[in-house]
């Protein structure tokens, strides 16, 4: 499958302003899943120095330096990649991943630590993880797509431009979510169930909502033995077979933003901004 992809970002302030180093997190990840054809990020005004690099958590990111003031910021990434996936049911799992909790590898273990810390969890999340676990008879992949079909079929899919992910509790309580909101409530059940969990930003070739616009997608993964991360949607019910390009993945949110930087101006000085991706 050939997906192209167009993003759009606009920051516009109502003051002239010094912007402050940026990190950009568009750039397709190499996860192998995809064969990048062609990337391209333009940036109004020119920065002063730009390094394109690997973070901690592998993702390819541009770091960007400026000089001077502006009233605008614009980012302008492109990208065509061929997309191809495994079949994700074709799994043979590792004799320590059959049955839940799971035993991951010693010389993987300590890589996926912060993977796995789950914190105080809540017990209604708690529940949720049980009861995925006891229906899915402590059989992994049971649970996995268990806990996907449960999250498709019960939270309510939403919009919600702005803001920070709901906390899982306050998910399953209002029974709604963004991609995002479902993606957290996702990690922190597999957490807590003893799987390696992670946040995953990107795109996919169609949404689980009818709508005339496109946006960023969020979506979990979870690491399993022998085959590495693995992705599932519960916004559409389904595996990540081969209709999602990711393009940013972190144990937690904060680390795959798309964008992330600061600016210094006036204390009256407004930031508005503008995310367009065309269908």
């Amino acid at each position: 499958m050939r997906l192209e992809v167009s993003h759009l970002t606009t920051y516009s302030y109502s003051d002239p302003v010094a912007l402050g180093p940026h990190t950009v997190r568009l750039r397709p990840r190499p996860d192998g899943s995809f064969l990048e054809l062609g990337y391209s990020l333009l940036v109004d005004p020119t920065p002063a120095l730009r390094s394109e690099r690997l973070d901690a958590a592998g993702n390819l990111v541009t770091r960007l330096w400026f000089e001077g003031e502006t009233r605008h910021l614009r980012l302008h990434s492109t990208f065509v990649v061929e997309v191809y996936k495994p079949d994700p049911f074709g799994l043979v799992l590792d004799s320590g991943y059959r049955v839940l909790p799971a035993v991951y590898p010693p010389v993987e273990e300590a890589c996926l630590a912060p993977y796995r810390t789950s914190g105080d969890v809540a017990g209604v999340v708690r529940d949720l993880a049980d009861q995925a676990a006891e229906s899915a008879a402590g059989d992994p992949l049971g649970f996995l797509a268990i806990l996907t079909d449960r999250l498709y079929r019960e939270i309510r899919r939403e919009i919600r431009h702005q803001g920070r992910p709901q906390t899982p509790a306050e998910t399953l309580t209002r029974g709604r979510g963004a991609c995002r909101d479902q993606a957290v409530l996702f990690i922190a059940a597999c957490r807590a169930a003893g799987l390696a969990a992670r946040f995953v930003s990107g795109y996919q070739d169609r949404s689980a909502m009818d709508t005339p616009e496109r946006y960023l997608h969020a979506w979990p993964e979870v690491y399993v033995p022998g085959h590495g991360w693995q992705g599932f949607d519960p916004t559409r019910g389904m595996p990540v077979n081969g209709g999602h390009v990711p393009v940013a993945a972190a144990p937690e949110p904060a680390g795959a933003m798309p964008v992330d930087g600061s600016y210094l101006g006036a204390a009256s000085s407004r930031l508005s901004f503008e995310v367009r991706i065309p269908a």
